[in-house]
């Protein structure tokens, strides 16, 4: 585990789905379809980290600090425009994403945004400052989950070895692993807007339980809005069956396949995130995501490009 500080930075990547198919792991359309359907979120959700974070930045005294939060919003611009292309690739496939790019933006850009709904109240400068640090929050909790994954990432062999499409692998390990590398930045971010401990501990903990069902809520339903599209019949009647049945599925593939973290993975590091001496600095090694970085085919592709000045072609 690195615990030396080094710059977060934004890396050029390169990406051609166009010969990845819909089950991008071959005999798991479970888990080819809950992981696709991340691809219609994060857009919206890391362009609004962006949003949030720029407005944080005049808050931010500890020069390292602010550095750091730049490196991020840099990362996370870079993520965001690379799922614009994943959704790009659902769509090649006929999927229809624009009920859940809806819910996408509704949460992120609506209710979420510097003026929900035209509240007034949240423009005033005693509750602007108010409203801006709970989103830091809430972000610092979304993260403690991309962190997490990140490292699970990291550690899975299960999609080499069910010979997952290569490019949609390289896609979310890159992305996973600079959530892994930039794991600390907005819980550092949170805890320097709140300084005091207490109020610290209290908050990330009331945020917690907000974000983490919804975070599941919408990790189930992004699938289900992909999995609609699969012909095939065990698929059918899943798309059918409620939240639940959903939640099961994700357990049994979990503990199966292993191509997708299990319902009890992702609880289990709630409860980590509820111990007073939780910091993310613990939750993964940026060690090894900074060697899959350093070999991710789509960072090296973009190198390529840049070095031979010359354009990669157009998916």
């Amino acid at each position: 585990m690195q615990t030396e500080r080094h710059k977060i930075f934004g890396r050029k990547v390169v990406f051609d789905f166009s010969k990845s198919d819909l089950v991008w792991i071959p005999n798991d359309n479970f888990s080819s379809h809950l992981i696709n359907g991340v691809n219609l979120l994060l857009p919206a959700g890391e362009f609004w980290f962006c949003r949030v974070f720029n407005k944080a930045l005049p808050h931010i005294t500890d020069p390292v600090l602010k550095e750091d939060v730049i490196g991020f919003i840099r990362q996370e611009a870079i993520h965001a425009n690379a799922h614009v292309l994943g959704q790009d690739y659902l769509t090649s496939h006929q999927v229809d994403i624009e009920k859940i790019k809806e819910l996408a933006n509704t949460l992120f850009g609506t209710l979420l945004s510097e003026n929900p709904l035209g509240i007034k109240a949240l423009k005033r400068e005693s509750t602007e400052y108010s409203w801006l640090v709970l989103r830091v929050g809430v972000i610092a909790a979304i993260e403690h989950f991309t962190g997490i994954l990140g490292q699970w990432c990291m550690d899975n062999k299960s999609w080499d070895e069910f010979n997952s499409d290569p490019v949609i692998a390289d896609l979310f390990k890159w992305h996973l692993a600079e959530e892994v590398e930039h794991r600390t930045v907005s819980y550092d971010l949170f805890a320097h807007l709140v300084p005091n401990k207490y109020s610290f501990y209290l908050y990330r903990q009331a945020l917690m339980a907000i974000v983490f069902p919804l975070f599941i809520f919408l990790l189930i339903e992004s699938g289900r809005s992909v999995a609609k599209h699969d012909l095939d019949i065990q698929m059918k009647k899943l798309v059918r069956k409620s939240f639940i049945r959903w939640l099961i599925e994700l357990e049994r593939i979990g503990n199966t396949t292993k191509n997708v973290p299990s319902f009890s993975f992702l609880t289990a590091s709630t409860f980590r995130w509820m111990s007073p001496s939780f910091h993310p600095i613990h939750e993964g090694n940026t060690e090894q995501a900074l060697a899959y970085l350093n070999q991710s085919p789509a960072v090296k592709a973009a190198k390529f490009y840049e070095q031979n000045k010359v354009m990669p072609l157009k998916n």
